[in-house]
């Protein structure tokens, strides 16, 4: 079954996001993620306190959790962490 980890988040700074944001495919491409979707989010019902949410697709929920987890990632946490306030959620 396929898995997904939506991020939602809002800027902090836009310098480190964009670090964030170039650093992060190559991550990914290890475990077979893909950025199916990112965007503002525009509130439907309820309440929600990020801007913008990003989906990312696996093949499956182990190879999600091993990309969130892996050395490669976890090296990013702390540029993350300056360039956004954010919520990752796994599905799947």
């Amino acid at each position: 079954m396929s898995a997904l980890i939506i991020v939602g988040f809002t800027t902090k700074n836009t310098e480190s996001l964009k670090q964030y944001a170039a650093l992060v495919p190559a991550t990914l491409t290890k475990f077979g993620g893909e950025i199916i979707g990112k965007g503002l989010v525009e509130k439907l019902h309820g309440d929600f306190k990020y801007e913008t949410q990003v989906v990312i697709g696996f093949q499956n929920r182990d190879d999600a959790s091993s990309w969130y987890h892996s050395e490669d990632y976890q090296a990013l946490g702390k540029v993350r962490d300056q360039g956004m306030d954010s919520q990752f959620q796994l599905i799947g």
